[in-house]
């Protein structure tokens, strides 16, 4: 294994030239030098901080996590400073040119970033594809964007866009040509970064899985902060939260299929009347729940709200969905208010519009405008699920039925993005669908061959057996139990049924 450390200075020499006459004493490159030769002699602006060919079949991460089965690869790190007060760290992974299958895949991140997470490449280069990620501009921890705007920037879109200009130009010059195809797949804050990159470069990528997007980005936040502050108050045991979860599921059964109902809601889309119903269910199932519960369970489901305006800022909690993960990530507001406003403190009026006013128009990626994406061929999947109370499915949806709006309906949508609602499906786990096929190669096939993805299989498993198998139909499609046939089959379902994020919640995209 060779590694080397080095500096890129833009239209710099990387070393200092030898001159003609001692050429001859230089001694001869050895085979790792002559393959990273093409990399060194890239000017770019940035800094390659270590290049490394690796033929190692094992790797330990820090965590002490262990991926075997590697297969040879130079992994370049690069650190890129776009503006004072942006740290931008990026990792690529490269194949050996024989292995190399012509596609570059962009990797996105998790939570607020601040980690080059190698585990979420190792897996790429085995099956062909250069791969890149970034920390998104906001190393050592999620404090780097406390009055910084340079990192807002970074974090919202600027991190992902240059990372990979930089992966395209390193990856041209390592295999003497540039990618192929461009792909995307990222969950979560990868799902935001997936989605600002169709909305804001088009020509980045020629395809894009955008799994759990925390694309609404500052009402997601306002709606942690919603719940913290309600749940701070007036807090549940464990066992109450279950309670909840199962009055959600018990009165939602009968609009499942025999196979789900009562084990999770998989459309938990409903009304004023259905949340009072729940409310009414759980309080009765559990004595121990109070009025006062009752009275915050109410605001949970309703989401936050304006307190100005009255505007709505963000659709609640779905119903059966538990109350894990629908708290914390409260970042955004020492990132906009600074660290020292208490977080039970902050109100819904002037602080959240100084919070919007700030940190909108770069986090959040909700320009329904994707014309230009459509135009350049590109092909995207979006995914959420129904148990997700980290980034609720209703906010997908309302983003889907925008871009319908804005692009002149349902079919010609379709036709370059598909939706899904996974029934059961959380953040991470959830009761009901665990995983759908490989979304990379569906996406490959959509945009390669013309194939569309239309029908997936969704699976459960449980100590290595599948217990759960659903097929997984394109919004507003979904899956209906035919008694007759002891089948699922596909009925369109309903069209929007979740509020709308207000047009104050979303500022106009800056750069």
């Amino acid at each position: 294994m060779l590694v080397a450390s080095l500096s890129f200075l833009p239209c710099l020499p990387m070393f200092s030239q030898e001159s003609p006459g001692n050429a001859s004493a230089a001694p001869a490159p050895s085979d790792d030098e002559a393959l990273l030769a093409p990399i060194r002699a890239l000017k770019i602006e940035g800094a390659i901080t270590q290049l490394t060919h690796d033929v190692s079949p094992t790797m330990t991460t820090p965590d002490g996590k262990i991926h075997d089965h590697l297969v040879p690869r130079t992994i370049v790190n690069l650190v890129l400073t776009p503006a004072p007060g942006s740290h931008i760290n990026v990792e690529l992974w490269l194949p050996d040119a024989a292995k190399w299958n012509g596609i570059l895949v962009g990797n996105g991140n998790g939570g607020a970033a601040g980690n080059i997470n190698p585990m979420s490449l190792a897996w790429g280069p085995g099956q062909g594809y250069a791969m890149v990620t970034t920390d998104m501009g906001t190393a050592p921890n999620s404090d780097s964007g406390v009055g910084n705007p340079e990192v807002w920037k970074d974090f919202g879109f600027r991190a992902t866009h240059l990372m990979t200009v930089v992966a395209k130009q390193i990856v041209a010059a390592y295999y003497g040509k540039g990618p192929t195809y461009s792909y995307f797949v990222g969950g979560s804050t990868g799902g935001q970064q997936g989605l600002q990159e169709a909305q804001r470069y088009p020509e980045d990528y020629d395809g894009i899985v955008a799994n759990v997007p925390a694309h609404c980005r500052t009402p997601l936040h306002a709606y942690f902060l919603w719940n913290y502050q309600i749940l701070h108050k007036c807090p549940f045991t464990e066992s109450q939260e279950k309670s909840v979860v199962a009055a959600g599921n018990e009165y939602m059964a009968p609009r499942e299929a025999p196979a789900v109902a009562g084990k999770f809601v998989s459309d938990p889309r409903g009304d004023a009347k259905d949340t009072e119903a729940v409310i009414a269910l759980a309080l009765k199932n559990d004595p121990t729940l109070t009025p006062a519960h009752a009275e915050a369970l109410r605001k949970l489901f309703a989401g936050p709200t304006n307190s100005l305006t009255g505007e709505r800022i963000f659709d609640g909690l779905p119903i059966g969905a538990s109350f894990a993960g629908a708290t914390g990530n409260l970042y955004l507001f020492k990132w906009a208010l600074g660290a020292k406003k208490p977080l039970e403190e902050i109100d819904f009026g002037h602080d959240f519009d100084t919070y919007t006013r700030l940190l909108g128009p770069y986090l959040n990626a909700e320009n329904p405008d994707l014309s230009r994406f459509e135009a350049r061929g590109g092909k995207l999947v979006m995914m959420a699920g129904s148990f997700d109370a980290c980034v609720p499915y209703h906010v997908s949806i309302d983003y889907y039925e925008r871009v319908i709006e804005r692009l002149g309906g349902l079919e010609k949508v379709q036709s370059f993005f598909k939706f899904y609602l996974i029934p059961g499906m959380g953040h991470s786990g959830g009761p009901g669908i665990q995983q759908a096929p490989n979304m990379l190669e569906a996406l490959r096939a959509w945009r390669e061959k013309g194939t569309a993805p239309e029908a997936l299989r969704g699976v459960r498993q449980e100590e290595g057996k599948t217990v759960l198998e659903l097929p997984l139909y394109p919004y507003p499609r979904k899956a209906a139990w035919d008694a007759a046939s002891a089948s699922f089959k596909p009925v369109e379902g309903p069209r929007g049924g979740v509020g709308r994020v207000s047009d104050a919640a979303l500022p106009p995209a800056a750069e």
